[in-house]
């Protein structure tokens, strides 16, 4: 492909509002062009890397045995209703109607429309198992679209479903799409870590996240270095801290006049945040919950969302009016003692002595407080686990860091067959739910997981496997007939061994042409300049700081060997 024939436009500067490497660098590079928040068109170089990480995918699906096949994005409403998952995604699912006045969405995902597929076709045990998959787009209304493709409200998804006659079958199918997805990511050259996860509005009965590391993640993983425990931090348990047990004093009600946050207590008081219980107010649905954690800790909500059995999108900090009304005092100043609503309670507070708490009213606290002096709701993990926190299977300390989730696989069981009435007719002749299995990876994701793994402050680095072109020539000056004829004689000659090629034939200066081939990330670089006419070219690799000055026909075979 020549340089100056391609649909190319690339920016020196990122814009103001990409915050993550691989926003500022798909943007700068020319590979997607932003229309709306969240949502992108892929120009011809990125869409060119797209396909690639979707062939790479759609290879290891088809080995491991996953038949392909495309369902449509605009989808009716009735199997969502039967699943309940109409009311579940809320907000967040774009919802539409057409002229017969009958409810529609765009595709958030398809477990239901896949279930809807099996019920119809298969009804005999000797249809199963089978595990079907598509690679298409889906819609979703996210509520702060943010880090470019990262978390967008329109991407590609490959989706996985399998369907098997039982537990034994289920694991086998998962087994087969763990390693499918193992292999997918070696392939992309990604430093990942597979986690325990939750399953959230999937539904199941265990789930997996494959998380790429990375500065740029939303998600945190814990993972212990002794064991090989990993979770991701919405699902990692929590074990409880031994704290020294005390004598039980008094309670006592302090003065502590605008000092509303656990910094500002610490000041106040003179003592450690360990020593006190944050209290917060939850609405969850139509009613308001407090809960409760040690005053260094964080509450997981996700654990507390699963624990109260509401959707996500019903659950939210109270508002300070609801505050006021829960606890008869301004936000800052909650506790226990006295509390009308129900009190989930962390369970490492029931190990605590003489801690302090809100007292209900503003500008007061109590210290003193033993769990003995409040009756919790229930007693159960919900902190989020931090670095050096012990592990919950061997006890070492954990580790953390940031990731980005590119795959996750579900354990679903019969949630969806169950709801939706798919059965088939066992040996027996007797009706059996399949029970299923969820498989998804981001394909848009993953092409930015790859950038943020792979560049420096030049531009992208593309591994092999899916970089837009394998070989640049550069001629230095195209003015010159003999280096614009060398150049072209390398060109074709890669061309036609079938190595995806670029030259870089614009009238632009030589550092104009590095710049941009650097940016985009072409792994080989073949510079014609001067000493082209005595036979001398220099090669270089994207992923080197290695320049080599080589034959015509060492550079050629360099580049093939690559390549091919």
């Amino acid at each position: 492909m020549r340089v100056s024939k391609m649909f190319l436009s690339t920016l020196r500067e990122a814009p103001s509002d990409a915050e993550i490497a691989s926003h500022q660098l798909m943007l700068r590079a020319g590979l997607i062009r932003r229309l709306a928040a969240g949502i992108y068109s892929y120009l011809p170089l990125g869409y060119k890397v797209l396909r690639k990480v979707e062939q790479v995918v759609r290879e290891e699906m088809d080995r491991a045995g996953a038949l392909e096949l495309l369902m449509s994005a605009l989808l009716p409403s009735e199997s969502y209703q039967a699943s309940g998952r109409w009311e579940v995604f809320g907000p967040e699912m774009f919802r539409l109607k057409d002229r017969g006045n009958r409810d529609f969405c765009l595709g958030p995902t398809h477990e239901e429309i896949f279930t809807q597929t099996v019920k119809s076709e298969a009804n005999s045990y000797r249809q199963f198992p089978v595990t079907l998959y598509q690679i298409q787009t889906k819609y979703r209304d996210e509520r702060r679209p943010r880090f470019g493709v990262m978390r967008s409200r329109e991407f590609t998804m490959k989706d996985a479903y399998s369907f098997d006659r039982d537990l034994e079958g289920l694991d086998k199918s998962y087994k087969a799409m763990y390693d499918a997805y193992c292999r997918i990511f070696d392939r992309l050259g990604l430093d990942y870590i597979v986690v325990d996860a939750d399953s959230g509005a999937m539904g199941g009965s265990g789930s997996q996240e494959f998380m790429v590391k990375s500065d740029a993640g939303e998600g945190i993983i814990a993972y212990c270095p002794t064991c090989g425990y990993a979770a991701n931090d919405e699902k990692a348990e929590c074990t409880v801290t031994p704290m020294e047990k005390e004598e039980p004093k008094e309670i006592e009600k302090v003065h502590t006049p605008n000092v509303g946050t656990i910094e500002d207590l610490v000041s106040f008081l003179n003592t450690d945040a360990s020593r006190f219980v944050k209290t917060l107010i939850y609405r969850a649905g139509d009613k308001l919950i407090a809960a409760m954690v040690r005053g260094d800790r964080d509450v997981n909500e996700t654990k507390l969302i699963n624990y109260l059995g509401v959707n996500e999108q019903d659950f939210e900090l109270a508002s300070f009016d609801e505050v006021r009304e829960a606890t008869n005092a301004a936000v800052g100043f909650a506790g226990p003692i006295g509390l009308k609503i129900p009190v989930i309670c962390d369970h490492e507070v029931m190990g605590m002595s003489n801690f302090i708490v809100g007292a209900n009213e503003t500008d007061y606290h109590f210290i003193n407080v033993n769990p003995k002096d409040f009756e919790p709701e229930a007693v159960i993990d919900i902190r989020t686990i931090k670095d050096g926190d012990p592990c919950p299977k061997c006890g070492a300390p954990i580790s953390t860091t940031q990731g980005v989730e590119v795959g996750h696989i579900f354990k679903l069981g019969t949630k969806y067959t169950k709801s939706l009435e798919c059965t088939y007719l066992d040996e027996n002749g007797k009706a059996q739910y399949p029970i299923m299995g969820c498989y998804g990876i981001g394909i848009n994701r993953t092409m930015a997981a790859v950038i943020e793994q792979y560049h420096d402050e030049n531009g992208i680095k593309w591994p092999k496997e899916i970089a837009p072109y394998h070989v640049i020539v550069i001629p230095v000056n195209m003015r010159d007939e003999a280096q614009a004829q060398i150049s072209e004689n390398i060109y074709n000659t890669l061309k036609a061994k079938g190595v995806e090629v670029l030259i870089d034939d614009r009238n632009e200066r030589v550092g104009v042409k590095f710049k941009d081939a650097d940016l985009i990330g072409i792994p080989v670089k073949i510079t014609v300049g001067k000493k082209a006419a005595d036979g001398i070219v220099e090669y270089k690799r994207r992923d080197s700081d290695v320049l080599e000055e080589i034959t015509i026909e060492e550079a050629i075979a360099k580049a093939l060997e690559y390549a091919l």
